[in-house]
């Protein structure tokens, strides 16, 4: 699930990087900090242009460098127990399978996948199959229903089931962004941008450091879908 959520980080910034540039600096800080990551059990999206707040500096005593607390919004996702949300199968044992939802890793053991779709070690690949239409294999795209979260420091995991009703194989699937695919995340800021009714975001440019292409771009463009997480019974 979505949220637009307040957060707050202290960054240092060293005394060659004083002058007219603080705030460029600071700001290429947070994005690089922030943006692809794990804040306060949520998974950053992105930090909202123009929508954060820096504090004057304080000299560190003992040294020359000085402190900032920014205070930001960002879009944040975070899964839940019982949401339904689509994925795309990664490793398959006779054990279960992993399935890859951007930064989260589900695992659905083989007693939460139904019962007519067996195991099959023989198969090129391995894969789990009803010797019909169901096949789940790596690389298969799956509605997933999420029945447990775990947060480590840096990483998120989930056990789900696709043992109910309009679980399983669907034809499609949007994925949230990893840290390693950028221009996904900023395709997400766009769609974000029309979730949130925040139409003074400006669309990303492909890799837009700093926002140095958005800024020359105003309001949102284009009829815009929102990716589906949730509701699967349809």
């Amino acid at each position: 699930m979505f949220f637009l959520y307040e957060l707050e980080r202290v960054i240092t910034l060293h005394p060659s990087f004083f002058g007219s540039r603080n705030k460029e600096y600071l700001t290429r800080q947070l994005l690089a900090d922030v943006e692809g990551k794990f804040i306060d059990n949520y998974y950053v999206i992105c930090v909202m242009e123009n929508a954060y707040d820096i504090s004057e500096g304080k000299v560190l005593p003992g040294s020359a460098e000085a402190e900032y607390t920014l205070h930001y919004r960002a879009v944040v996702w975070r899964p839940f127990k019982g949401e339904s949300i689509d994925g795309i199968v990664g490793d398959v044992t006779g054990q279960g399978f992993w399935a890859n939802i951007g930064p989260l890793n589900i695992f659905v053991s083989r007693f939460h996948i139904p019962s007519d779709i067996k195991w099959d070690p023989d198969a090129t690949p391995p894969q789990f199959t009803d010797n019909g239409d169901q096949v789940i294999e790596r690389g298969t795209q799956l509605r997933i229903k999420v029945i447990g979260v775990r947060t480590d420091v840096t990483e998120l995991y989930a056990i789900g089931s696709i043992k109910e009703d309009y679980l399983g194989s669907v034809t499609h699937v949007t994925t949230l962004p990893s840290a390693n695919n950028l221009e996904v995340l900023y395709e997400l800021h766009n769609l974000a941008a029309t979730c949130l009714d925040a139409h003074h975001i400006p669309p990303l440019g492909p890799r837009g450091v700093l926002w140095t292409e958005a800024r020359q771009r105003k309001g949102c463009e284009g009829n815009l879908v929102v990716p589906k997480v949730s509701g699967a019974s349809k």
